[in-house]
């Protein structure tokens, strides 16, 4: 298999990253002792593999799973309401044309999504409320008027550029029989299975375009850009080049409603979804009950590392080696109380 090899070091010299010595105590190696490093990467690996396994083939048992059985009435009970907003926005308001819903009518409704997280978190950055200070992973601030009006008109350029995306994805959605009608709507227990097959696409398509996106070659003319913020905020998610856009972010997310010929409404769930990821992934903050950004932020913080989203093919590849032995690691979980991931895992002394 070819393997794509990048010189990190010349990486950093095109772009002032964040030094060793001035490296915050919770990115640099840890002063404890870990397992080796061969043992720990086939375990964790074999662990983050059985997991993604684990939760496909917990979609397929949920066809008689008790718990999913309740979700599906819920889904059943309510899918007639599903039904009725689906029908107003196709046939109310777009009169049931499948060109101009797939374009228009969804990159709209991503548009008014993407900006309503984002400035969820902008408030956090900007406002830099008490309460959630303690959750901000870095402690630097790196916002400005200048580099936030120069992200958001980025972030609208590459909008415009997913709207021009979207019109050959409804041409191979069209292909594969794309489904738009209300009353097709899927069971839930359909949706999660594609959710789930989604979601290993997107770790492969990501992975791979991500990290071949650092290469030297590559990197200096494309990828630089969207490391300008060592300390990202979340509407930096789509701050890139046009073609990383496309081929980092538009098409691993696309691929899979493609490849499974979704019902439209699917596939509009799966982007709210990834949006919400990638948002709470750049965010800064590592909220109780949300998503973990420590392993993306380090990535930014160092250039280097967590290519991935889900971390299976890092540790399969050995691309997380670096920051599996920080502070940062240990605090790569779901935070299920109010307690900060600094106080529960504190730097070294």
């Amino acid at each position: 298999m070819y393997k794509i090899q990048c010189d990190f070091k010349q990486i950093m010299e095109n772009l002032n990253c964040v030094s060793e010595q001035e490296l915050p105590d919770w990115a640099r190696p840890k002063t404890s002792k870990t397992p080796s490093e061969t043992k720990l990467q086939l375990l964790t690996a074999a662990k983050k593999f059985f997991f993604i396994i684990g939760t496909s083939l917990l979609a397929i048992a949920s066809f008689r799973n008790s718990v999913t059985w309740h979700f599906q009435q819920f889904w059943g009970a309510s899918k007639s309401l599903y039904e009725n907003i689906w029908d107003l926005a196709f046939h109310g308001i777009f009169g049931g044309h499948k060109f101009l819903f797939a374009t228009v009518g969804i990159n709209s409704f991503l548009f008014v999504y993407f900006w309503l997280n984002g400035l969820f978190f902008l408030y956090l950055d900007i406002a830099k409320p008490k309460f959630a200070q303690k959750y901000k992973v870095q402690e630097v601030d790196q916002l400005n008027r200048e580099k936030l009006l120069k992200a958001i008109r980025v972030c609208l350029i590459n909008q415009f550029i997913a709207l021009c995306c979207s019109v050959p994805l409804y041409m191979l959605g069209t292909l594969r029989n794309v489904t738009y009608e209300p009353k097709e709507l899927p069971t839930f227990q359909w949706v999660l299975f594609e959710l789930c097959i989604f979601i290993l696409i997107e770790e492969v398509g990501f992975y791979y375009s991500h990290r071949a996106a650092h290469h030297p070659r590559i990197y200096k003319h494309i990828h630089k850009i969207h490391h300008e913020w060592t300390a990202p905020i979340s509407i930096v998610c789509i701050y890139a080049h046009p073609l990383e856009h496309i081929f980092c972010n538009v098409l691993p997310i696309s691929i899979g409603p493609i490849i499974m010929g979704s019902h439209l409404a699917t596939a509009l769930l799966w982007y709210c979804i990834t949006l919400t990821s990638t948002h709470i992934a750049h965010g800064g903050y590592h909220l109780p009950f949300l998503p973990s950004p420590e392993a993306h932020d380090y990535h930014h913080l160092k250039f280097v590392n967590n290519f991935g989203t889900l971390g299976v093919l890092d540790r399969l590849h050995g691309t997380d080696n670096l920051f599996i032995k920080t502070k940062a690691y240990d605090r790569h979980i779901m935070l299920l109380g109010l307690a900060p991931a600094k106080e529960l895992f504190p730097d070294d002394k």
